[in-house]
């Protein structure tokens, strides 16, 4: 590959880096503590590509060669077509078929007897971890007479009955696992995977067992849920 090929393809990677940094679109992807370091990282890109591109072009003596002019071979170009694919074609966020494929992140290492008093106000917005955390390793005291909203897309559980799931991410998409909440009672019917919904409901005691890793999935007794659009921020 020449010199220009290179070029063209660090103007597009960073300019694809660019498109997803200053909208929401790389929330798909990393946190969002790390869009400065996206723009930053697309913006050297974009320069390094253009200097590199201008030096290529400008005008210069013909160098004076015995043996004649050598040629790169013109497939390093193709290089190019998956760097269009990711400027043209965003990929979705990890949704259910990834939560299906990987065990719940709740585990022992996450427990926390001192759980705070949620905030005052029937429904409450609870986090999917949160609330499976305070369900499981609280056994429900903080949760018991309270009524909280859970917000989070639609997965196949292991009895084929829908359940929320929420994938959980450290730092990017790579490390992202889900967090999965059974649904008891009068839950989201008829409803495709990755739909995303809020559901209203309360603390039960019934539990399941994740059939990937073996961890406890709590239940949730539901009142009520609606059908929203997926947020701009999909994972916790």
């Amino acid at each position: 590959m020449n010199r220009q090929a290179q070029a063209v393809i660090m103007l597009l990677f960073g300019g694809a880096i660019l498109k997803a940094s200053l909208g929401d679109l790389y929330l798909r992807y990393v946190k969002a503590g790390l869009q400065p370091f996206l723009i930053g990282a697309g913006l050297l890109l974009v320069a390094a590509g253009a200097m590199t591109l201008w030096y290529e072009l400008r005008p210069r003596p013909a160098p004076e060669d015995e043996h004649g002019h050598h040629h790169e071979p013109r497939v390093g170009w193709l290089l190019i077509l998956p760097v269009l694919g990711l400027l043209l074609v965003a990929p979705p966020a990890l949704g259910s078929y990834a939560a299906g494929q990987a065990g719940s992140v709740l585990s022992a290492q996450t427990s926390d007897s001192d759980y705070p008093a949620l905030e005052a106000g029937d429904p409450v917005d609870v986090g999917l971890l949160d609330y499976a955390s305070r369900a499981v390793f609280d056994e429900g005291r903080s949760l018991t007479g309270r009524t909280v909203r859970l917000t989070g897309f639609v997965a196949a559980g292991p009895d084929g009955e829908p359940m929320l799931a929420r994938m959980v991410m450290s730092c990017c998409a790579a490390d992202g696992r889900p967090i999965k909440v059974g649904l008891a009672g009068d839950g989201p019917t008829g409803l495709a995977p990755d739909t995303w919904v809020q559901v209203v409901g309360g603390y039960t005691e019934r539990v399941g067992k994740d059939p990937v890793n073996g961890a406890v999935v709590p239940y949730l007794q539901v009142q009520s849920w609606q059908e929203i659009t997926a947020p701009k921020q999909q994972y916790e």
